[in-house]
């Protein structure tokens, strides 16, 4: 990535300096949200899966309100972002968070991320069906090859159908990047008011109040003994993996074109294999490795444009 790829708001070429900081940053995301997926898998071995989100989301707002407030940016949300506020708590925040985490706790984490990493393919048919976009001749073959590697994963080779454990985790991940995917397309024909970022804080505190009540109902209170791990691992994936997450991305996605973004961010589940691999002892099978391969390689065609 040069200083000429990167762009900042204003449409002036950046410094050296500035370029080299959106790098970093984006550098960060990839780190900390691979990272993401090693921490959530080490905290659903104490606590329930939907404690964990809940826990996490909560953090993440008691860290993005008063970041927000010290840097002028905490706003209220104007009445016309309401409904994307409504939309990203409850498809992203709660349901894919949540369902992608339970999914974990009967799936390795490396296939949790491939699976996860299906969303995009899923964006271009929901988008031509519910906003009118033209899915281009490139987009139809990489959506054809992304899907040729989730058949791969699916298959006999890549899922072991005598298991209902493997199946119920496996549906609930698809589901997950399902959910996902009615967050991006409603997002992507939204027209927004306040930024994303300043409507993050608004998302986490309504998604932490529906995760809370939800882990109350579902699992009870929460255990009051956590081993020094899963605290350590709460607290990034709160504060680390969301909140400064989110922030540098949404700083990173402002200097570069969406289209570099997207693909920058492919870097993110390869290292999140490689990383379950080191971290949790999780073999590198070869049908996971090939269908990953096939899926971020149609999800780059599709969105390299």
């Amino acid at each position: 990535m040069t200083s000429s790829s990167a762009t900042t708001v204003l449409g002036r070429r950046p410094s050296p300096a500035s370029a080299l900081s959106t790098l970093g940053l984006f550098a960060f995301v990839v780190v900390a949200w691979s990272l993401n997926w090693v921490v959530i898998k080490v905290a659903v071995r104490e606590i329930t899966p939907l404690w964990a989100v809940a826990i996490r989301t909560v953090l993440a707002t008691l860290v993005l309100f008063p970041a927000l407030l010290a840097t002028g940016h905490l706003v209220r949300p104007p009445r016309a972002d309401l409904p994307v506020v409504l939309v990203i708590a409850l498809f992203h925040m709660v349901a894919f968070a949540a369902l992608m985490t339970v999914g974990m706790t009967f799936v390795p984490a490396s296939r949790a991320i491939v699976l996860g990493y299906t969303t995009p393919l899923w964006v271009a048919p929901a988008a031509f069906l519910f906003l009118g976009e033209r899915i281009t001749t490139r987009q139809a073959i990489g959506i054809a090859i992304g899907l040729f590697g989730l058949l791969l994963l699916l298959g006999p080779r890549g899922l072991d159908r005598g298991s209902p454990a493997a199946l119920y985790g496996n549906g609930l991940l698809l589901l997950a990047a399902l959910s996902w995917s009615v967050s991006l397309v409603y997002t992507r024909g939204h027209r927004w008011t306040a930024t994303p970022l300043q409507l993050m804080p608004w998302q986490c505190l309504l998604a932490s109040s529906v995760l809370v009540g939800l882990a109350l109902l579902v699992d009870g209170a929460p255990s009051p003994r956590m081993s020094a791990s899963v605290l350590i691992a709460l607290a990034y994936n709160g504060v680390i993996g969301t909140a400064l997450g989110f922030w540098a991305m949404t700083v990173v996605s402002r200097r570069l074109p969406a289209a570099k973004a997207s693909l920058g961010l492919l870097a993110t589940p390869v290292l999140g294999i490689g990383l379950s691999a080191v971290f949790l002892g999780e073999g590198l099978d070869p049908v996971l490795v090939l269908s990953a391969f096939a899926i971020l390689a149609g999800v780059a065609l599709g969105i390299a444009f």
